[in-house]
């Protein structure tokens, strides 16, 4: 099966039960999430249908707080595939590999800033002299007339 076989063949009502399972929600929370209208049982039978009502999808979607597009078009196998081939240490397509670990020391980082904000202070304080010298100048032109 293609990968393009396998992106007809999405089931709504099993990624529903996905998305639920992951974010730690009982069927029973899910109806009265859901209104009085729902129960357990009209969820288990939601959880079963490959393909749901759009105003319905739209609704549990909004129940589970997540996007209606993330339950239409996730996919599974896709997604076992992405976390199998791009955890830390893992070769990419035969290409080099990633260096993750990140060896920045904060103290630098902190250092640095401090220097910038120096830096930024002396050109600040160099423009309000110049700014002084100028209104002195005018200052002095206006009594000299």
């Amino acid at each position: 099966m293609t990968y393009t076989d396998m992106s007809n063949k999405v089931h709504e009502g099993h990624n529903i039960k996905r998305f639920r399972e992951m974010l730690g929600i009982k069927q029973d929370a899910l109806a009265f999430e859901l209104g009085e209208d729902w129960n357990q049982k009209k969820i288990s039978l939601l959880e079963s249908k490959e393909t749901v009502d759009p105003e319905i999808l739209e609704q549990v979607a909004k129940a589970l707080k997540v996007p209606a597009e993330a339950i239409k078009n996730f996919d599974e196998e896709t997604a076992i595939h992405n976390i199998q081939n791009n955890y830390e240490g893992s070769v990419i397509h035969g290409g080099p590999t990633v260096n993750y670990k990140c060896t920045i020391n904060p103290m630098d980082k902190w250092l640095e800033a401090m220097d910038e904000n120096k830096k930024l202070y002396e050109r600040l304080l160099q423009t309000e002299r110049e700014k002084v010298e100028m209104l002195e100048k005018l200052l002095s032109e206006k009594k000299g007339k």
